[in-house]
């Protein structure tokens, strides 16, 4: 419950449209954190404070301690997206929320949504280098839509054949943000930070053979761009491209709304 939610309940707490008990409740029901089967404390305020929900980091987590944090989120009326989620949870995650959404490339699960999205939230655009890092490109796609914003994905213009991204310039510009995702060398954030008039956020991948030592040569040589709009997140974040991406879109989007709006 954002200080809008507590508002609107106040006012019908005054009105006479809801009880005193009534707020009571959803008050209480809205508490900062809770405990999901005692090996999880889930953060029920992240969306007040920081603008979006918690996010379930699936690697090294049982599919039925995720399934208890979903359900608890979901209780306390908060979207579900887990990421790093592997096949076999998947299943059982479609079993029991049958109507989730488990992006197979992406390894994400999401929660079905429970109200309208309402208008998006910025334009994303995400560019990769290559077919191989689509993995990494689709988890930051499925955070930034969570996160409401117009997503659009570029894929396979890497350096090798620079004519392919040239082609595409159309296709960037209007962006709020772009997320570029590369393996091997890591150049492409460079070059497209060196075309465009907005942010860049350079994803490293671990693709490549061996002196790619896991993504190392490609997070250096993006930490050492020479464009200046570049910035750089860890080895296969995906999911904090998408993030981080979606804060800059929304604010975007809400700096358009109020310059428009009459003074």
């Amino acid at each position: 419950m954002d200080a809008q939610d507590l508002t609107k309940l106040l006012d019908s707490v005054r009105s006479g449209s809801v009880s005193t008990e009534d707020a009571a409740r959803r008050i209480q029901r809205h508490a900062s954190s809770a405990s999901a089967g005692g090996f999880a404390t889930v953060d029920l305020h992240r969306r007040a404070r920081c603008g979006f929900p918690e996010v379930i980091f699936g690697q090294g987590k049982s599919a039925v301690q995720i399934e208890g944090i979903l359900r608890t989120l979901a209780s306390h009326g908060e979207t579900g997206l887990a990421t790093r989620v592997s096949p076999e949870t998947a299943a059982h995650l479609l079993q029991v929320f049958p109507d989730g959404r488990h992006d197979p490339v992406a390894r994400t699960f999401q929660l079905a949504q429970t109200e309208p999205a309402g208008p998006t939230m910025g334009r994303v655009v995400i560019v990769t280098a290559g077919t191989s890092d689509l993995p990494v490109a689709e988890e930051a796609r499925v955070t930034a839509e969570a996160w409401n914003c117009d997503v659009s994905l570029i894929v396979d213009v890497g350096v090798a054949g620079l004519h392919r991204l040239i082609a595409r310039l159309d296709d960037l510009k209007g962006a709020d943000v772009l997320i570029v995702v590369a393996g091997m060398e890591g150049a492409l954030p460079s070059v497209v930070g060196g075309l465009v008039d907005c942010p860049v956020i350079a994803v490293p991948t671990s693709i490549g053979y061996g002196a790619n030592f896991g993504g190392l040569a490609a997070l250096l040589g993006m930490l050492n761009s020479c464009a200046s709009n570049v910035v750089t997140v860890n080895i296969d974040a995906g999911f904090n491209g998408g993030h981080v991406a979606g804060l800059i879109a929304r604010r975007a989007a809400q700096a358009r709304v109020e310059s428009e709006s009459p003074r």
